[in-house]
């Protein structure tokens, strides 16, 4: 990997309603690998940063991306240069992810809205490589077959005996990656982030080329709480009282509305008597910062 890994904790958490549905619930710390590139993002980006074309790449995020953060700190780990395309106009004042990127030696490119929406085409792409020359591109969030091959290594960190991996999705490489080396029987649960993500299983079945059991997937649409980024005031006490009952930290971004659904889901007896569920923890804490101060208490 791009840096040695610790050993990964394994979390387990008891309360009342697991011991009353007898379910047995983990989480995989991938939060605490590092300060800065924890998570899932070394596990997506450690094939993207194999054999780079000049020693540069570009990639692209948006004002508070942990992508672009964890890229710039890779990056700089490994001596190669990072251009980091950011959706939006140049602010006044730089969000906290974007002055960490430069902090670490990243070039900011910032672009319209309208721009960013054209990034995946040729045009683009032949624009960016006059710019800064040919380079190595990793797509946003690291979605990709390469992506989705680093993300298959998380599931090296989990027990063979666990019935149902949960994950929060935003571009979906994670949840392919979960499912090109899950167990037979083992189920892979996503919870998209996006409002209106409806193309979760044709980009799971790009990512994996097809190469995966559909019957493994199942996919939860109804824990967004209003799209990518927003937030209600039940997950914000949920996620203060996960954190409180159990010292486990979450972001409002991925894990906690992951980790808000999957309870939620083991309340209405969705799960099996006996499941052992183990929920990825794909780190992101930095993204509470862009909170009011005090909105969490951890």
């Amino acid at each position: 990997m791009l840096t040695p890994l610790p050993t990964i904790r394994t979390q387990t958490l008891d309360n009342k309603l697991l011991q009353d549905t007898r379910i047995r619930l983990q989480v995989l710390r991938l939060d605490e690998i590092h300060q800065v590139i924890s998570g899932n993002k070394i596990f997506k980006l450690y094939h993207y940063l194999e054999n780079v074309v000049n020693n540069t790449v570009i990639t692209f995020g948006g004002a508070y991306s942990n992508h672009l953060v964890a890229t710039s700190f890779a990056c700089k780990q490994q001596g190669i240069n990072a251009i980091g395309v950011v959706r939006g106009e140049t602010p006044a004042i730089l969000s906290h992810s974007l002055q960490q990127c430069i902090q670490c030696g990243m070039k900011l490119h910032f672009i319209s809205r309208e721009q960013y929406a054209d990034k995946e085409s040729d045009a683009f792409t032949t624009m960016l490589k006059t710019l800064y020359g040919d380079c190595s591109i990793i797509p946003e969030g690291g979605y990709g077959m390469k992506g989705a091959a680093g993300a298959a290594a998380i599931m090296n960190y989990i027990d063979e005996d666990v019935t149902h991996i949960c994950c929060a999705a935003g571009t979906a490489t994670t949840a392919a990656g979960l499912l090109l080396n899950a167990k037979p029987g083992q189920q892979v649960i996503a919870f998209p982030v996006l409002k209106g993500m409806t193309d979760m299983e044709h980009r799971i079945h790009f990512l994996t080329e097809g190469k995966f059991n559909p019957e493994q997937l199942h996919i939860e649409y109804d824990y967004h709480m209003g799209g990518y980024a927003k937030k209600t005031t039940g997950l914000i006490q949920f996620m203060n009282d996960l954190n409180d009952e159990h010292d486990l930290p979450t972001d409002f971004v991925y894990t906690g509305k992951m980790m808000f659904g999957v309870m939620e889901l083991i309340n209405s007896n969705f799960f099996p008597v006996n499941s052992k569920i183990c929920c990825v923890h794909t780190g992101g804490l930095q993204g509470n910062l862009s909170l009011p101060k005090n909105t969490l208490t951890f």
